[in-house]
């Protein structure tokens, strides 16, 4: 019996099979517990909407300063004033949502910011005063706007692929909310009157902006997933956490100072375009209705660049495509200076959009691309006040120029130059940082 058992033929295909079964209940199940919905898109979506919001009420400043000047008589220089020192604000208040925003997450920290700026612009129907014109616009006003940082920062935690075109796709909410909050806002004022209009539109966004902010998620792991083309970590524990520098140790590298000279050099050449434009065009004799157009064409193509050139940082690398747009709108200034015409005021702005969106685009992913995403709000946010600073001096520069001497082709002039150097100190930007590299690397 024992030598018949012994010649029985052993199946070979039984084991394979059932292995085979095995595998297919692991793919079965890793299929099952794939979400239907990332739900990295809803951050993106929602932190779209907030920056709409946020930015076309910024932006709609200059709808109002004119009612402003007639009610109380002030200065030019005195209204605009209150802008400038909200810039400031808005710059050290990244600092501080930045740190937030990493240490008890985005609900929290936009709920914040949207009650303040949303009573900020209703308390904005109250003044009556110079002072409290800049401790309301500047101050309480600069502090609730500070949420670009903490925005820009869930995106990078929820992409690593993909993460500059989805920093793009919310970037272009700026552009969005340029168009629509100049129109909203005139037509309330034509309806009503610039106090009334500001409560309402405060009112809106005090509680579009906390009301949304109750769908954001600062970790994919708070809805167990993974951010969007995340790795494996691998054996030898070089993960994202092991990579990312600290706030200390990214000062004391050369990389910080570069991308903060760079945010300081954009800031004026776009701050100072963003509140001079309008009055060179119709200083020329060119209609006001064009000079408006002018100005309006530069969001609406910032919109598109930020998809476009997000994506392409994506493809190339965020340091490459900050070189593009660095340079579009160095040639898109060296235009402004010989532009006398409308239709070149036109390519101007097609030009200048285009660079402005792109490099927007890329300053979120490109600092957590170099120092990792650790304290990436933190370090944002300080870096920012690079750009926050440039936007403040930009407008002021630039007007003392023309009071001086009584053009503005000197400041045109000086503000390419501020993009030229902003494009060579790219070009030498370098590659990440680690923790290991970061050693005995001093600042320049």
């Amino acid at each position: 019996m024992a030598r018949r058992l012994a010649r029985l033929p052993v199946s070979r295909e039984r084991q394979p099979a059932n292995n085979n079964h095995m595998v297919g209940n692991r793919v079965n199940q890793s299929v099952a517990a794939r979400p239907r919905l990332f739900y990295g898109y809803v951050v993106v979506v929602v932190a779209f909407f907030i920056s709409l919001l946020i930015y076309g009420m910024q932006y709609s400043f200059g709808i109002f300063f004119k009612p402003i000047l007639q009610e109380f008589g002030w200065t030019r220089a005195m209204t605009a004033g209150a802008y400038s020192l909200s810039w400031l604000v808005m710059g050290f208040g990244s600092v501080l949502m930045g740190g937030l925003n990493d240490k008890f997450g985005p609900r929290i920290v936009m709920s914040i910011c949207g009650g303040i700026a949303g009573i900020g612009f209703m308390l904005m129907s109250r003044i009556s005063t110079v002072w409290q014109l800049y401790v309301v616009y500047g101050i309480i006003i600069g502090t609730g706007i500070s949420v670009w940082v903490p925005l820009m920062s869930i995106i990078a935690r929820w992409f690593v692929k993909r993460r500059t075109t989805m920093s793009g796709i919310v970037g272009a909410g700026i552009g969005i909310g340029t168009l629509i909050g100049a129109p909203v806002a005139n037509s309330l004022i034509s309806a009503f009157d610039w106090r009334s209009s500001y409560i309402i539109l405060g009112g809106v966004l005090l509680v579009a902006i906390v009301g949304s902010a109750q769908l954001l998620r600062g970790e994919p792991k708070q809805m167990r997933q993974t951010a969007y083309g995340a790795t494996a970590v691998s054996e030898e524990g070089h993960s994202q956490i092991e990579k990312s520098l600290s706030l200390s140790e990214a000062v004391n590298t050369r990389q910080f100072w570069l991308i903060v000279s760079m945010f300081f050099c954009f800031g004026i050449s776009f701050q100072s375009i963003v509140a001079h434009l309008v009055p060179h065009i119709t200083d020329l004799g060119i209609t006001a209705t064009s000079a408006a157009t002018s100005m309006a064409a530069i969001g609406g193509v910032s919109i598109v660049s930020k998809v476009v050139l997000g994506g392409l940082g994506d493809r190339i690398g965020n340091r490459n495509t900050l070189i593009i747009a660095f340079g579009l709108m160095v040639l898109a200034l060296v235009w402004l200076y010989f532009s006398r015409e409308t239709w070149q005021f036109y390519l101007f702005a097609v030009i200048f959009g285009f660079g402005y969106g792109g490099h927007i685009a890329q300053h979120s992913p490109l600092i957590g691309e170099i120092f990792g995403l650790v304290s990436h709000g933190l370090i944002f946010s300080t870096i920012g006040i690079g750009m926050s600073a440039g936007a403040a001096i930009g407008p002021v520069m630039t007007g003392f120029i023309f009071d001086v001497t009584g053009s503005y082709l000197a400041a045109f002039v000086i503000t390419s130059i501020f993009s030229a150097i902003g494009l060579l100190l790219t070009v030498f930007l370098k590659d990440r940082v680690t923790k290991h590299s970061s050693h005995g690397s001093p600042p320049v």
